[in-house]
């Protein structure tokens, strides 16, 4: 018998992620010798800290090494939860955060943990990646609101009331947004909220990028008064201090669904690292002085990637306001040989420019491709070059 008839139907409900993907086809092209310019997968291009690697390294002599808590140490749910207050004024207690293997994770659980067969969960598109396999593998249904490419993608409330129903168990928003950049105003944000009390469902805010804002002051929706029934927040190390590799992630909810999601992780990951918990506790209560020089330097980049976009024929791009990728409407280039959908222009823009980028139909768009400036500006310089010659050529 081969393997793959043993292969679950509730595998083949989920599909291998995109960012993935094109990361690990860059990087074959790399081994091979080939000069890729990767503008595929959103990670800080920044070292780690020193403190927070000097945490790490302490944890090792000190042989914390063993088991720990499956939802984390006290320690580590004590110091996000104080951070989370500190950013956001809001007012979680230990008992109400569960640390994950990555926000990834974090959202895998609540997803697996909330979700029934039948029920709908509403996921504004453009969208992560992550957000429709993950509803399809708990057997929900996805329900796919559409925003406004010319308003900047943003979910208002407006949008989301119409895809409503007596089904809807769970919102999904994502501010700033993966891959447009979009940032939710705080009073649509509170609109959107209030729909949430209205309605009954579950509001989950996706804060991977949350202190990434260009113009916003930062915001979250569980400041709100009365927040924690309707809202759980989902949120990462990851880019915010350049640990990506840690996989350390964070959900803060109630103590009923906080201990639903602790109970599925206990058969799962048993416990996040040990080692990267206690870097966590340092990047989350030492200085913060790491984060406003990535944002000086993404700055500066966004800048030269929106110019640079704009000038070339057939594309235009919105400014993000967030996080750090531009996301281009190919517009007029699309259609040609070797260029008929945004897949077809990402696959070929690596084989002959060794350009990698994210194709739109991966968010939920079919005019647009993702672009990470999460790189240096030589890199950043040389990939557009190489974008904008491909272009020229079939323009």
């Amino acid at each position: 018998m081969e393997a793959q008839s043993f292969l679950s139907e509730r595998n083949a409900l989920i599909s291998v992620s995109s960012t993935m993907k094109v990361a690990a086809e860059a990087d074959r092209l790399r081994r091979e010798g080939a000069d890729v310019v990767d503008f595929s997968v959103g990670e800080p291009d920044f070292p780690t800290p020193d403190n927070v690697k000097q945490a790490a390294i302490d944890a090792i002599h000190g042989n914390f090494t063993k088991y720990t808590p499956a939802a984390g140490i006290v320690e580590l749910k004590q110091a996000i939860v104080d951070r989370h207050r500190a950013d956001y004024g809001t007012n979680y207690a230990p008992t109400e955060c569960v640390v994950t293997v990555g926000g990834k994770h974090g959202i895998f659980n609540l997803t697996q943990t909330v979700l029934n067969h039948g029920d709908e969960a509403i996921i504004p598109i453009p969208y992560w990646v992550t957000f429709k396999d993950v509803v399809n593998y708990a057997g929900a249904k996805c329900v796919f609101a559409q925003t406004n490419e010319d308003e900047g993608f943003v979910l208002t409330a407006a949008i989301l009331e119409r895809y409503i129903t007596p089904k809807t168990k769970l919102v999904v928003v994502n501010s700033p947004n993966n891959p447009s950049g979009s940032v939710m105003a705080r009073e649509e944000f509170e609109k959107i909220f209030w729909l949430a009390k209205k309605h009954g469902f579950l509001l989950m805010t996706d804060e991977c990028y949350c202190r990434f804002l260009y113009e916003d002051e930062p915001f979250s929706i569980a400041s709100m008064p009365d927040a924690k029934e309707n809202v759980v927040v989902c949120g990462s190390l990851s880019k915010t201090y350049a640990m990506t590799g840690w996989r350390i992630g964070f959900t803060l909810s109630t103590p009923a669904l906080a201990t639903a999601m602790t109970k599925l992780a206990s058969h799962s990951t048993s416990n996040p690292t040990s080692i990267a918990q206690k870097a966590a506790v340092e990047a989350v209560r030492g200085p913060q002085d790491s984060i406003l020089t990535m944002m000086a330097e993404y700055r500066r980049r966004r800048q030269f990637v929106v110019e640079r976009l704009r000038q070339m024929p057939g594309v235009k791009t919105q400014m993000p306001r967030g996080a750090f990728y531009a996301y281009p409407n190919l517009g007029s280039v699309l259609g040609k040989p070797g260029t008929e959908t945004p897949f077809a222009f990402a696959e070929t823009l690596l084989k002959e420019e060794q350009v990698a980028t994210v194709p739109g139909e991966a968010f939920g768009t079919d005019a647009h491709i993702r672009i990470s400036y999460a790189t240096s500006m030589e890199q950043i310089a040389k990939g557009l070059d190489r974008l904008e010659r491909f272009i020229r050529a079939r323009v």
